[in-house]
């Protein structure tokens, strides 16, 4: 809807009684509408009825109702005051005709520009109200009387968003000023053959108030000879001629005393008087004639001071000193024409005396007076109008009336950053500017209004990118030669947390040796986040993750400052190997941003196992006793030390060793596979106790071992019964792929580690169970090792060193090891029954049973 303002205007036109006038103001489709409502006559109390204004408004209210249904478009808000108004007088709430929240000035930097570089009116952010802050002269303000009204313009700028306001404050002219003339006694010598109805020029007053208050009429007291004629100019200023309107008579008199009065036109009138004295001269009949009546001449701005506009020539028929001519201004000639050029009263010529600008003055009018010497001297005028040529001598000029000095990087497209206004005060072309800005910014102008641009954001901003931007605005007109301005200005992109953390790897392989020491350092895990502030603060955590019901965070710690790994236990690489889990990165900003990375660490081997011998089983510290035939033959496999490390590969491998011999001739230890064999068959000088002392050493460094002690007694007659009853096909099977067991059981060393890191897990996650399909037996022994175990004609096949020295000492017993399954279950039987020539007959003696799963 169309908002209807008020306001109150002074007028002073013809037929109209100059006073104080009430004008709505409705800006419709960019033309601002005045309508009169209410007079009142100017009086000292002027002000007051401007404050009570709004007592008869209704008055006029059902006139312009219709006129609140029109869409206003750009409006510029018209106040109109009078000159030499009381400092602090309010002209209007400013902040209501605009309808800003009066709250909010403070707070939006609500300023006014400065006027002719002074500042005459302030806003009272307070209440909102425009007042005088200085005092205005109109006449100051506005020196050429050739202007209709003296405006001024005052753009009203705000921030927060940014906006600008544009008022016209128009100064209405009191009648403050007399008329004066600027020679208060005027000389005139008139020639007493001068015909009636000569006219004689008299020096015009002068009154700075313009309208009715300038001057109006001018008076010549009573006179029978002279009279007065009133002329206009083209400035609207009033001059007078004096005419003769009878014919002299010098004898008669010879001087004639005149007073001329200039009246202005205010209420009330004020007059200003100048005193003419005329001498009657003797006869000079010819007066001077110039060669044209009238110049009309154009001249180039910014000519030098000297150079030659016009040379004058006039002419005299009369001879001497009548005929000597003498050039000079009229008094209609302005004193700023005088000013700028000079006139050679000899010569005639006009030159150039000040500084010509087309943008102070385009147009000069002059009146020339060519003057004889004679007696009776005679004088003949010539109107000269010198037309000033614009050039183009202005740069063109640009001002930053809004600035945001700092943005967000996310601003949003087309927001505005800053407003400029230009201007040029030459014309035509020289007058035209065009305005750019640098092509690569992500920024572009927009003309909001006349001469008026907007900097808007084109393209999206990014801080890591660029973080500010030097913005140059140039400003080129279009003359010949163009000149061209310029202003930059310094665009600072303030942060968002727009980027996420950055790792320096993208996966992290650790080596850690085991046996550390709790909280040892392990790596340096570290993330980059290009932002700035808190928002490149970051904090560094793992990602809880659980293996065997145990948490990450209570392996390992990191800290969540600079990315430090601590491990905070000794790892086994027998127990754990690797492990597997992310860390994660985060931001401090609002929302935080996170990125996360994977950690491997691997767990390195050290020896720090010693090997444990497995065969042939003994108790603890105690000593391995085997009985042999002593008529055992040459080569024969007497026992086989078996010793397993579980430590890795490289470090697990076991070399073995006699570290004493009772007779270094009578055995052999082969080094790789732990078999002790016969070298020769014994003889009756060969000790009947045999002792034999084995080391088993690793591998690692520094190496270490294991020892076991046997101790070998040889067996005559018995053993010899023995063999005779042992002389069957089935021993002879038996004994015969004895040495296909051995290479079985060795290779099975090399699943020994693998099988003892399984059983400790399975040990730690859960105990086991007896089996509930078969009771074991007083001899049978059960194990969960996840192990297969075989028999090929009645031969024990099996990747266990323990079931194979069971095995070798069941034999030996002169007993057969029979693997049976077991009912219902996971788990073999491994039993050993007394030696016979049938596999179907047994000895009374008790059977042996080892129960393991598969």
């Amino acid at each position: 809807m169309t908002r209807i303002r008020w306001r109150t205007f002074q007028i002073h036109s013809a037929g109209r009684t100059p006073g104080l006038y009430i004008l709505n103001q409705n800006c419709v489709a960019n033309r601002t509408i005045y309508c009169l409502l209410k007079y009142q006559p100017l009086t000292h109390r002027t002000m007051e009825y401007h404050n009570n204004a709004s007592r008869w408004r209704w008055y006029v209210s059902a006139f312009f109702i219709f006129i609140t249904f029109l869409n206003p478009a750009s409006c510029v808000t018209h106040y109109s005051i009078p000159e030499e108004m009381e400092i602090g007088t309010v002209v209007a709430n400013l902040a209501a005709d605009l309808n800003i929240d009066v709250k909010s000035l403070s707070r939006r930097k609500m300023r006014l520009d400065n006027i002719a570089n002074k500042k005459y009116l302030e806003i009272n952010k307070d209440t909102g109200e425009l007042f005088i802050l200085d005092r205005i002269d109109r006449e100051n303000l506005c020196t050429s009387k050739s202007e209709s009204a003296c405006v001024l313009k005052v753009d009203v700028s705000l921030e927060n968003p940014v906006r600008m306001f544009y008022i016209e404050l128009e100064i209405l002219d009191i009648n403050d000023n007399a008329p004066h003339f600027r020679r208060d006694t005027m000389h005139l010598d008139i020639s007493e053959s001068t015909p009636t109805g000569e006219r004689f020029s008299l020096t015009n007053a002068v009154d700075p108030d313009i309208g009715s208050n300038s001057i109006k009429t001018y008076y010549l007291s009573e006179s029978e000879y002279f009279s007065i004629e009133i002329q206009a100019g083209r400035d609207g200023s009033k001059f007078t001629d004096l005419i003769l309107k009878k014919a002299l008579d010098r004898e008669e008199q010879s001087v004639h005393n005149l007073i001329l009065t200039a009246v202005d036109g205010g209420v009330p009138a004020r007059s200003g008087t100048a005193s003419i004295m005329i001498r009657v001269l003797d006869t000079n009949d010819n007066a001077p004639k110039f060669d044209k009546e009238s110049y009309t001449i154009e001249l180039p701005e910014n000519s030098p001071i000297g150079s030659l506009v016009v040379k004058l020539n006039a002419t005299d028929q009369d001879e001497g000193s009548n005929a000597e001519i003498t050039y000079l201004f009229s008094l209609y000639t302005s004193e700023k024409t005088q000013q700028t050029f000079s006139l050679n009263p000899d010569s005639g010529e006009i030159r150039v005396k000040d500084m010509v600008n087309y943008e102070d003055f385009k147009i000069y009018d002059m009146e020339v007076v060519a003057k004889d010497k004679g007696a009776n001297a005679l004088s003949e005028k010539c109107k000269l109008t010198i037309l000033i040529t614009d050039m183009n001598d202005n740069h063109p000029e640009i001002s930053v009336k809004s600035f945001q000095s700092t943005v967000k990087e996310d601003v949003e497209l087309n927001t505005v950053i800053a407003v400029f206004s230009v201007s040029d005060k030459d014309s035509g072309d020289n007058g035209v500017v065009d305005i750019k800005i640098n092509d690569k910014l992500p920024f572009t102008l927009k003309e909001s209004s006349d001469n008026y641009y907007e900097l808007v954001v084109a393209k999206p901003l990014d801080r890591e990118k660029v973080p500010e931007y030097e913005i140059t605005i140039t400003v080129t007109d279009r003359g010949t030669p163009p000149l061209s301005d310029n202003e930059t200005i310094t665009l600072e992109l303030l942060d968002v947390n727009d980027n996420v953390p950055k790792f320096n790897q993208t996966f992290y392989t650790i080596p850690v040796t085991e046996n550390n020491a709790p909280g040892a350092l392990l790596a340096l895990i570290t993330a980059v986040d290009p932002d700035l502030h808190e928002n490149q603060y970051l904090v560094y955590f793992i990602i809880e993750k659980e293996i065997a019901n145990t948490s990450m965070s209570m392996l390992f710690s990191i800290n969540p400052e600079n990315g430090h790994l601590y491990a905070l236990k000794t790892f086994d690489y027998e127990i754990e190997k690797e492990f597997l889990f992310h860390v994660e990165a985060r931001d401090s900003g609002v929302p935080p941003l996170s990125s996360n990375v994977t950690v491997h660490i691997i767990i390195k081997d050290q020896n720090d196992n010693t090997p444990v011998i497995v065969s042939p089983w003994r108790a603890h510290g105690s000593v391995v006793e085997e009985k042999i035939p002593r008529n055992t033959d040459k080569g024969s496999l007497i026992s086989k030390v078996i010793a397993i490390d579980t430590d890795s590969v490289h470090n697990s491998r076991i070399t073995y060793q006699f570290l004493q011999n009772t007779d270094a001739t009578l055995f052999s230890l082969d080094q790789y596979n732990g078999e002790i064999r016969t070298m020769r068959m014994f003889s009756y000088r060969d000790p009947r106790h045999q002792r034999l002392v084995v080391i088993a050493k690793d591998n690692g460094e520094p190496a270490l071992s294991a020892t076991v002690t046997i101790k070998l007694s040889t067996v005559e007659t018995a053993m010899k019964s023995y063999s005779d009853m042992t002389e069957v096909p089935i021993e002879y099977d038996i004994f015969s792929d004895l040495n296909l067991y051995l290479v079985i059981g060795l290779g099975s060393v090399s699943f020994l580690l693998l099988i003892t890191i399984l059983v400790t897990i399975v040990l730690k996650c859960q105990k086991p169970k007896p089996s509930k399909s078969l009771p074991p037996s007083r001899n049978s022994v059960a194990s969960s090792v996840d192990r297969n175990s075989g028999f090929a004609d009645s031969t024990l096949v099996s990747n266990d060193a323990y079931w194979y020295s069971m095995f070798l000492a069941e034999t030996r017993k002169g007993k057969l090891v029979v693997r049976q399954p077991a009912p219902k279950g996971q788990r073999y039987i491994v039993s050993s029954l007394p030696r016979s020539i049938g596999l179907t007959e047994t000895s009374g003696s008790a059977t042996s049973t080892l129960q393991y799963s598969k």
